[in-house]
């Protein structure tokens, strides 16, 4: 049997208020007592009234104190507490016309958790002028803007519906060492580091091991991990160190089994995303489109049609972020779709290992897929013949290391994966003019901290 003492401590419990979050109040919760905690937004002293904007990761509330009616203590707290100060607030939900969302807080209790220092060192309204470098400086406090926290909640969302499609298409996800021997891209894009007294690198890619499982009777893999291209690029779309959405499939008949899988994909995401973060996209000024039928075009056309454009590449070139731009632009007005697949890319300018054609030496099974103007994935069909890989290797002046070679010599199936950016699907699905905007901590050339 349980004492008195017990009695009252499990009656206590009982009664104490469970935390509400500020969205999840609304004015039908008139007359009942809650319990927030967040961040002081904002205070006001009017006279005879004082605001606290309370702020959680789910929005706002006003918590209102009349001179008179609340406590003297409650109406004078007001008035000190420094903005982002840490705080919880008791108090009973009152509807009310003139407060944002319709409802407001009568204060009964407040707390501060944790004062903050008075001057903030970046301006972190929505109307905020601070440059980018100085908010990434202090991103921790860019993150409790009312504007950016909603892209790292869509973020998220992208992130969870790829892992679903993933899984409901029978995928395996695979974890890859990021401390690699060999890469298999261009080795100027290699961070090189002492591994223990030998030579290593910092992985650019998954590509080998995407390869080596699906041998491995995984047949299909995905995996989602951190990538590092040390190229020297100060752009408004590029990292040396980013999120990778990289997925590889054996058994298909041609690239375009892995181009039919990546549109299955989009349209499975941004159609959860739309649903999921209805909110989120409001507050970004975001109208999702989901494609219908994304269009195909050789890059050998896509260059007559930039001809009669007026711009011209030559013949064994990649597309440049001008003609990606008037191919995006194009596949809108003739298809009525943001995103567009470029193929055929020529071997010239692809990795060895990318299947040439039958009919064509100079080009490859191999696509990029443009969004709104802008590259965000690139893709093939592997060449899984030993002999034919290894004469490509040749071709490019690139030695076949032994631990690559060998998982094409006990069984590989025609194959073929694609590798996005999670950062760069982020930036094109929310319009951002910057992709360090789509990632809480940035490394670029210039960039190491925080």
């Amino acid at each position: 049997m349980p004492n008195k003492k017990q009695s009252k401590e499990v009656k206590a419990n009982e009664t104490k208020l469970q935390r509400s979050y500020a969205s999840e109040i609304t004015p039908k919760d008139a007359g009942k007592t809650v319990f927030l905690e967040g961040w002081a937004a904002d205070t006001r002293a009017l006279g005879k009234i004082n605001f606290l904007v309370l702020r959680d990761i789910s929005g706002e509330i006003q918590v209102t104190a009349i001179k008179g009616t609340a406590s003297d203590k409650i109406f004078n707290l007001i008035k000190e507490i420094q903005k982002e100060s840490v705080v919880s607030v008791k108090g009973k939900v009152v509807e009310s016309r003139q407060a944002p969302g319709g409802r407001e807080i009568v204060p009964e209790e407040i707390i501060v958790l944790n004062p903050s220092e008075a001057v903030l060192p970046i301006d972190i309204s929505n109307y905020s002028k601070t440059e980018m470098p100085k908010r990434l400086d202090w991103r921790f406090l860019d993150t409790r803007r009312t504007s950016i926290s909603p892209i790292f909640k869509i973020r998220s969302k992208i992130m969870r519906n790829i892992v679903d499609f993933f899984d409901s298409n029978k995928f395996i996800n695979i974890n890859t060492p990021k401390i690699t021997k060999l890469g298999l891209e261009s080795g100027a894009e290699l961070f090189q580091l002492m591994y223990f007294g030998k030579s290593a690198y910092l992985a650019q890619s998954p590509q080998l091991y995407k390869q080596m499982f699906v041998v491995g009777g995984f047949e299909r893999v995905y995996e989602i991990g951190t990538v590092f291209r040390a190229e020297k690029s100060n752009t408004t779309r590029h990292l040396t160190e980013f999120t990778g959405i990289d997925f590889e499939m054996g058994f298909i008949k041609d690239e375009n089994d892995v181009m039919d899988t990546v549109e299955k994909m989009l349209k499975y995401v941004i159609e959860n995303v739309k649903k999921e973060c209805e909110n989120e996209l409001k507050i970004l000024k975001v109208e999702l489109k989901i494609p219908k039928k994304i269009p195909r075009i050789d890059i050998r056309d896509a260059r007559k049609i930039l001809a009669a454009k007026g711009k011209k590449l030559p013949e064994d070139e990649d597309l440049d972020a001008d003609a990606e731009k008037i191919m995006g632009d194009y596949a809108l007005e003739k298809y009525g779709e943001e995103f567009v697949f470029i193929t055929n890319y020529p071997f010239k300018k692809r990795p060895f290992y990318h299947m040439k054609p039958d009919n064509d030496k100079k080009g490859t099974r191999s696509f990029d897929l443009l969004w709104k103007g802008v590259e965000v994935a690139t893709g093939a069909q592997r060449e899984h013949r030993f002999n034919i890989l290894e004469k490509q290797a040749k071709e490019k002046g690139v030695k076949l290391d032994p631990i690559y070679a060998e998982i094409f010599k006990f069984g590989c199936p025609p194959h073929g994966g694609v590798g996005f950016g999670l950062d760069r699907l982020t930036q094109r699905m929310l319009n951002l003019e910057n992709i360090r905007e789509a990632l809480l901590l940035t490394r670029d050339p210039e960039r190491l901290t925080p």
